[in-house]
């Protein structure tokens, strides 16, 4: 039980020290600490999926509803999430039962990590180390997004995303990345347009043409 909760109490640590060292709108620890809901939500999310998994009943989901109630976000205390979870402004956040979160994951607010219908068992997305999950984005369906992989806001991915690549639009396409430094955590809104690069691609290769025909 000892080693449980020291265990417990690093992991919290380390989600206050990431959203102190990653957002400058943090000025301290305490204002972390107090005012920071996605912080509040997963301190409420790591007690009740202990209790989970020692098969409590229905207090677990008892803490998830009323954790969404007070910060707008809402984790399934089946979900396995792993450490330096950052939730940046958190409002209407949904993370569904079977999603497997890695570590250092950043997501914004309006994140959906969801289901596409009643199928039973694993339904919902694994997400692996270093991904960054734009606003509004929904994943969806059991898929799995590797490493070191962004996802513009408002995109919708339903399918699986190989490591290094950014995704975007409905539905999420994948553009590969040259560089993978993740350091740059809040600049999620630096991706690539791939619609922009194939009219660009069209343009160039009619202007070829034009040049040919003369």
């Amino acid at each position: 039980m000892l080693n449980v909760i020291k265990r417990g109490i690093l992991k919290v640590h380390e989600d206050i020290k990431v959203i102190y060292d990653n957002d400058p709108a943090a000025k301290n620890i305490l204002e972390v600490v107090l005012c920071y809901p996605g912080l509040h939500a997963l301190i409420a999310y790591r007690f009740a999926h202990r209790l989970y998994k020692w098969n409590i009943p229905l207090l677990p989901r008892i803490i998830s509803y009323i954790t969404r109630i007070i910060t707008g976000i809402e984790i399934h205390p089946g979900a396995k999430i792993g450490r330096r979870f950052f939730i940046d402004h958190g409002e209407g956040v949904v993370i569904g039962e079977t999603t497997v979160v890695g570590d250092d994951v950043l997501i914004y607010q309006q994140v959906t990590l969801g289901g596409t219908g009643k199928e039973s068992g694993k339904r919902h997305p694994t997400l692996g180390n270093n991904v960054i999950v734009g606003a509004g984005a929904k994943v969806l369906g059991n898929i799995t997004i590797s490493n070191n992989v962004r996802i513009g806001a408002g995109s919708v991915v339903i399918e699986n995303v190989p490591e290094d690549s950014t995704v975007v639009g409905i539905p999420g396409r994948v553009v590969h990345r040259a560089e993978t430094d993740c350091k740059c955590n809040l600049m999620h809104n630096r991706i690539p347009d791939p619609i922009r690069c194939e009219l660009n691609k069209l343009k160039a290769e009619i202007e070829i043409l034009k040049e040919n025909k003369e």
